[in-house]
């Protein structure tokens, strides 16, 4: 991360970006840190590892802690290699490059990404293989993608078609473009008539394969969707549309699509269902080339204390370990106007909200840590949290609150600089992103 790397002035030789990200000042930009730390690089500020509750720190401020952060990446790395599956976590959740970084040691394949922007963040910090979950019809993001797939050789994306319309749209734009290298497209099926893009039949897709054949600019190389848009979910209904998706490739493979290829692909995973995933993913028989099975689960990194706590996997295989939640988000106790009321220093612009409500987890005061025993958060404004108090909770103004955050894809945007905070206290190094 920022503070493990020292960038390379030296003349002539290129400066590892990640490394460079060190040496960015720290301003305005930047919530929750020290006031002092102005005008500090980001690696020095790290170097002087403070305490997140004396070194001056202002609340809000998130921190993602150390450990939990260390035990997840470990709990995801061995449990694709124990499905015997690869593993392209959905960078979307952080946009954070260090942490695709770390992801990437412990055995990722690749980055999971959604939309064109987030692309060239990835490629800009070095990632070389992406699969982005989403259809490509940009003219602009192709030609781009064009360009960077002529001149790196080692590039690997591939993206969504879910339709005739959008495969004319591609090979247009990569026509133009004079691209040299197909686009390598993954068809998208569906999980239901009610669910979110993607294929509703088999018929459509063999449809969209032909005219895939029809288009030099592009390549066929397998299937993927979306399981956590099956409607009601369930492990049953969950694990009857990964079969249909698995027939779909044994179908396309049976046909000749993928003749010649060195893998085909096929790809999956939320953070709800990965273990219905890995289960069907397990039968999917000898097809013409090799499978590249592809989990593209991404809200493990810091999980959460909420939504994906209750649904994980984990739960349901209690044997394959455990994600802990690694965020805990800081707030201040600003006003205390009744027994029964408090409100802290942290709203909307701070906090997950879209799922659940962040949860109070802890009350520090004097250097004491507490559980928040009867303080419940009942809703967020912009910059305030509703806290309703029962008679056994002690709370005063000045303390800190430490709230858990449900659904970490929609905390990391929110926070440019991201504390990470060993279980002491002690800040070891910044985690910054890119939204």
């Amino acid at each position: 991360m920022a503070a493990d790397h020292a960038a390379d002035h030296t003349v002539g030789r290129p400066v590892d970006p990640l490394a460079a990200l060190a040496d960015e000042r720290v301003d305005h930009r930047f919530k929750g840190l020290p006031p002092d730390a102005a005008g500090r690089t980001i690696g020095e500020l790290a170097a002087e590892r403070r305490n997140l509750f004396t070194g001056g720190f202002t609340t809000p401020v998130l921190a993602l802690s150390a450990e939990r952060l260390e035990h997840n990446l470990a709990l995801m790395e061995t449990y694709a290699k124990r499905h015997g599956l690869a593993f392209a976590p959905h960078g979307k959740t952080s946009m954070a490059p260090q942490l695709f970084a770390r992801q990437i040691e412990h055995g990722a394949w690749g980055i999971t990404l959604a939309v064109p922007h987030q692309v060239h963040v990835a490629r800009a910090f070095g990632i070389s293989r992406i699969f982005l979950a989403n259809e490509l019809v940009d003219a602009a993001a192709l030609r781009r993608l064009a360009g960077e797939l002529d001149a790196d050789p080692s590039f690997r994306f591939l993206c969504y078609v879910d339709s005739v319309r959008g495969v004319e749209l591609m090979h247009a734009a990569l026509s133009e473009a004079g691209a040299t290298r197909p686009v390598d497209v993954v068809l998208e099926l569906a999980a239901g008539d009610e669910a979110r893009t993607g294929v509703r039949t088999e018929a459509e897709c063999l449809e969209i394969a032909n005219a895939v054949a029809g288009a030099d600019t592009l390549r066929l190389v397998g299937v993927a969707g979306y399981e956590g848009e099956v409607p009601q979910p369930s492990t049953e209904r969950v694990t009857a549309w990964l079969r249909r998706l698995v027939g779909l490739l044994v179908e396309l493979d049976a046909a000749g699509r993928f003749t010649d290829l060195p893998e085909v692909v096929v790809s999956a995973g939320g953070s709800a269902w990965f273990d219905a995933v890995a289960s069907v993913f397990a039968e999917i028989p000898e097809l013409s080339a090799p499978v590249l099975k592809l989990l593209r689960s991404g809200a493990y990194v810091s999980h959460d204390d909420g939504h994906y706590q209750r649904l994980t996997p984990f739960n349901r295989v209690p044997d394959e370990g455990g994600l802990e939640p690694a965020f805990r988000l800081w707030a201040q106790v600003v006003s205390r106007p009744s027994v029964e009321q408090a409100f802290i220093n942290a709203g909307k612009r701070d906090a997950a909200y879209d799922l659940d409500l962040p949860s109070a987890r802890v009350v520090r005061r004097d250097g004491v840590e507490r559980p928040a025993t009867g303080i419940t958060v009942t809703g967020l404004s912009d910059q305030h949290g509703w806290l309703r108090t029962s008679p056994e909770a002690d709370l005063a103004v000045g303390d800190w609150v430490g709230l858990g955050l449900s659904h970490p894809c929609t905390a990391f945007d929110k926070w440019q600089l991201i504390p990470v905070v060993t279980d002491g206290g002690t800040v070891v190094d910044y985690v910054r992103t890119f939204f």
